[in-house]
């Protein structure tokens, strides 16, 4: 019975105390089997390391992350100082420094760090979302990954050194500036300019979407002067000596994104008017090693993120329909909640298994600009599995975050939508920004169908299908048909019905081939 009482003494503190005390590594067995799964001889190692980071981040750094997040922290930019001088400085709170700094301190991309540390690491950063640590992250790696291979002179050297295990006590930022105004993901189409002057090479020319602005150093791709052939180059924001005088080298911040989510990252449009650039690999190379190399690590890093943000969405849900009561039971013992509930949690560690064994994957095959000639037969057909489930996973789990945490946003009600009841709101607008990042979803599969008729005759569909879910699979037949059947379709560029319901069915198959990949995943850390 329900009598009035004008004091009414509900309180949702035992939630919260249960939110707020949980260590998202040490409290999750399933991803601590996931680690033993994937990590092999080195998962003692890698559990201890996890440990003690997710002592820091589920504490003190989710904290910062929430503060950080609020409407009034957005970064801004400051064109001019006091005295008349272009310093075009990024504005963010403290909160932000602090756990960039924290985070960055970590040392995660130093060589010596075992690799699946350095994954647990951060899978287990994006639960707290963007929170402007999270794409300088993915974009750091990239750089790493490029300068491990073409550092091939004391500058690109000297940079490698600060962006993995730092330089006078301060470890390094990385940024990538691809997408220009006239199309963010027909890169071949970009107009920025590379030019020569002596021995040095300036860029020149306007980038319209620039993540982690606030870097030491960016990725930034150009057309040397008269030349179609995109390259890439490497532009510290600072030539020593200016940081502290806030003199940015040769380019202006003219304004901030304003997005519907990662707010608290700096996205920013630039004009380059002469800025010192160091060029990164072979010039005539630049457009295969940044989808290669730059790219495909973002991408993969899109799924960790999208993984690491239903884990958590999932457990929040559930967390709160242990606590919340409804008609004189808790939530989760409504049957239709508790199939919710089962669902958010399927697709929470589906897609964390499939991230880790596709690591497992990458780590083994390496990555390459291009599809490549070379090695045996099974050694270019797994680097190209490898590089097609990298964009499926891609595009896949980040439309599945949505689904994911738009769901357990349900789960709780009217206090779903509430930014300051729980970090759902702020996880949901992270995964719709990461399902368009790094290519959507309609440039993804376009390119996937075209690389399956590329490398039909050497990695026919048939073969291909077996190597996602298995010799064995449940289905595989009928996996292998609608493969083969839809690869034969000319082309997915002609605007005809037919082609329009091929296409239809070729967006689900991706989205169905990502999900027997995971499941099998799955099964082997169950």
């Amino acid at each position: 019975m329900s009598f009035p009482d004008p004091s009414n003494p509900y309180s949702f503190d035992d939630f919260l105390s249960w939110r707020d005390g949980v260590d998202y590594y040490a409290d999750d067995a399933f991803l601590q089997e996931v680690v033993r799964t994937y990590a092999g001889a080195g998962a003692d190692a890698v559990d201890a390391r996890a440990r003690d980071f997710s002592k820091k981040l589920s504490f003190r750094w989710r904290q910062l992350s929430e503060v950080a997040a609020m409407p009034e922290n957005r970064p801004s930019v400051m064109h001019y100082d006091g005295h008349g001088h272009r310093i075009d400085r990024i504005v963010r709170p403290m909160e932000t420094l602090e756990l960039e700094r924290g985070v960055f301190d970590e040392r995660i991309f130093s060589p010596s760090l075992e690799p699946w540390a350095r994954l647990t690491m951060i899978y287990l950063l994006n639960q707290n979302g963007e929170s402007c640590v999270t794409c300088p992250i993915a974009c750091t790696e990239g750089m790493v990954a490029l300068l491990e291979r073409f550092a091939d002179n004391d500058e690109l050297r000297r940079v490698y050194a600060h962006i993995t295990d730092g330089l006078d006590g301060h470890v390094g930022i990385g940024a990538q500036y691809l997408s220009e105004i006239q199309g963010g993901s027909d890169v071949p189409a970009n107009l920025v300019e590379a030019r020569r002057d002596g021995a040095q090479w300036r860029i020149y020319g306007k980038k319209f979407f620039c993540s982690a602005t606030h870097a030491d150093y960016a990725v930034v791709t150009a057309k040397p002067t008269g030349s179609e052939q995109l390259g890439i180059f490497l532009v510290p924001s600072w030539l020593p000596g200016d940081k502290a005088l806030e003199r940015r080298n040769g380019f202006t911040i003219d304004r901030i994104k304003w997005k519907m989510g990662t707010s608290e990252l700096t996205t920013a449009e630039l004009t380059f008017d002469g800025a010192l650039a160091y060029p990164v690999g072979p010039l005539d190379r630049g457009l295969a090693n940044v989808v290669g190399i730059v790219l495909t690590l973002s991408r993969l890093n899109v799924g960790i993120s999208a993984a690491a943000s239903m884990a958590r969405a999932a457990r929040e849900a559930r967390g709160y329909a242990k606590f919340r009561t409804a008609f004189g039971q808790p939530l989760e013992r409504f049957p239709m909640v508790h199939a919710q509930l089962q669902s958010l949690d399927h697709f929470a560690r589906r897609s964390t298994a499939g991230a880790f064994g596709l690591y497992a994957r990458t780590l083994s095959s390496g990555l390459q600009g291009g599809l490549g000639t070379e090695g045996t037969l099974d050694e270019r057909r797994e680097r190209f599995l490898v590089r097609e489930l990298i964009m499926l996973q891609k595009l896949a789990a980040a439309w599945d975050a949505t689904d994911v945490v738009r769901s357990a946003m349900s789960i709780f009600g009217g206090h779903g939508v509430m930014e300051d009841f729980s970090v759902l709101p702020r996880l949901y607008r992270d995964a719709a920004v990461n399902e368009l990042w790094e290519g959507p979803r309609n440039v993804l599969v376009s390119q996937i169908h075209r690389d399956m008729q590329r490398a039909a005759q050497w990695f026919p569909p048939a073969e291909f299908a077996k190597a996602v879910a298995g010799p064995d699979a449940d289905g595989l037949s009928d996996l292998t048909h609608e493969l083969e059947t839809l690869v034969t379709h000319p082309s997915l560029q002609t605007l005809d019905a037919q082609t329009v319901e091929v296409c239809v069915r070729w967006d689900a198959l991706c989205q169905r081939l990502v999900h027997v990949w995971q499941d099998r995943c799955l099964g082997e850390c169950t």
